[in-house]
């Protein structure tokens, strides 16, 4: 498991906790990721809001498994969001870019606005 601050606040604030290791788990949820990224592109020219949904899904999944396989595992009402902090923690500075796209996927999806463009967050 990862020891930094941010890992040891979430704890405390009852937002992640400890968890043995779940390769099985982490392998599950990667396929079902892979399948709804898949999901996502054949539906490119039929319907953005249902690509959005998958693509977003894809990434949560994704973020959940490498929390499994770190340790972790999100306990409360803000999942999404501890999954994405503690993803962006895990993969570090040099896949801000990405991190913050799966941010501002979280963010939009908690809105009642539009579905922006998915080549945004496909690309």
């Amino acid at each position: 498991m990862p020891s930094n601050g941010l890992i040891r606040r979430l704890i405390e604030g009852g937002f992640l906790k400890a968890h043995p290791r779940d390769p099985g788990q982490a392998r599950k949820l990667l396929a079902r990721a892979r399948r709804d990224i898949e999901t996502a592109e054949a539906n490119l020219e039929i319907d953005e809001e249902a690509v959005y949904t998958f693509a977003y899904l894809g990434m949560l999944r994704a973020g959940r498994a490498m929390l499994f396989m770190s340790g972790l595992r999100p306990i409360d009402g803000r999942q999404h969001k501890t999954v994405v902090e503690v993803a962006a923690k895990i993969l570090g500075r040099g896949h801000q870019g990405l991190c913050w796209r799966f941010e501002q996927m979280r963010r939009m999806r908690n809105q009642s606005s539009p579905v922006p463009e998915m080549h945004e967050f496909m690309s």
